[in-house]
Parts: C-alpha cells; sequence; structure tokens
C-alpha cells in the first residue's frame, strides 16, 4: 500500500497552498519545484493580466498627447504575482503603483474608482478639476476571467501536488 503524500491534496484554499509550498521545501530540489509551480501559476495568470491590460487601453484620453502615456504606462505595471510563504501566499494579478508618470504614483487605482480624482490645472495656481477615467475596468475585466483564472491556478497546484505525490511512491 503507497504511503500517503505529507500534504493534503485538497488545495482550492489557503491552507493546501501552504501545505503544498511546506512539501516542496521539504524535497531535496525544493528550490527548482518553488521556483517551477510560481512560473506555472504565473503563466495560469497572463490571460487575465492581458484582460485587464485591454480594459485600461480601451479607456478614452482626451486632451494633447502628453509625455508618458498614462493608459500605456499603466497597462505596463498589470502583472500576475505570485508568492509562496511569507506574510501573504497566493497569486493575484496585480496593477503596481506607475512611479514617475507625472506625478501620478497611484493612476491605476484612481482610475479604476467612480469618485475619480483631483488635480491642479496645469498652469492656474487655485485652479482644481475632478477628472474620471474608465469606471472600475480592472474589477471588470477580472470578473469575467475569475474563474477561469482561478481553475488554471489550482491545475498547476495539483500538477506539482501529484508529482510530489508520485516522488513519494
Amino acid at each position: 500500500m503507497a504511503s500517503e503524500p505529507p500534504f493534503e491534496l485538497r488545495l482550492e484554499t489557503h491552507e493546501g497552498l501552504m501545505a503544498l509550498t511546506r512539501a516542496i521545501r521539504a524535497e531535496a530540489d525544493g528550490k527548482e519545484l518553488r521556483k517551477e509551480l510560481a512560473k506555472n501559476m504565473r503563466e495560469a495568470l497572463k490571460p487575465a493580466a492581458g484582460e485587464a491590460k485591454s480594459k485600461i487601453m480601451a479607456m478614452s484620453a482626451a486632451g494633447p498627447g502628453t509625455s508618458p502615456a498614462l493608459r500605456s504606462s499603466i497597462a505596463r505595471k498589470i502583472r500576475p504575482e505570485v508568492k509562496l510563504g511569507g506574510r501573504w501566499t497566493g497569486a493575484r494579478v496585480k496593477a503596481f503603483k506607475t512611479k514617475n508618470v507625472r506625478g501620478f504614483a497611484n493612476a491605476p487605482k484612481r482610475t479604476n474608482r467612480p469618485r475619480g480624482w483631483r488635480h491642479l490645472v496645469y498652469g492656474r495656481a487655485d485652479s482644481w478639476v475632478t477628472q474620471y477615467g474608465k469606471t472600475h475596468w480592472f474589477d471588470n475585466a477580472m470578473e469575467g476571467i475569475e474563474p477561469n483564472a482561478k481553475a488554471a491556478v489550482l491545475d498547476a497546484m495539483e500538477d506539482m501536488a501529484r508529482r510530489l505525490a508520485a516522488r513519494i511512491r
């Protein structure tokens, strides 16, 4: 009779991912296995990141073509992120801050919210305006693709779990 793997194969929970990570660490080539698992999980999230990028690029642009372009700067900062251990463990698509983009580091967050953002009008000291982006562009992009992305990430985790279980047998 084959021995049970040192972790639970029910990987749809956070605890399942933590158990899988612990089992990988116990292996001799655990570092390589962790890298491979993280890579496979990032690959599984790439379609979701692509969808978010296309949604922000679809936001209308008004006014003169100032540089650097806001939409493309935001799109470049959207990436899948995987962490296996530490304070936070999991996989997600994240829109990172846009440093050095016209002094607008929180552009992904501000363009996503319905309230918009306030800023000074260039050349006028006391003139403030409220500008609106494409409301919920990030949230709506993740809404349609979330079940497929989650299933793909779980498949990558289960594949690694099967590989570890086969080593033990």
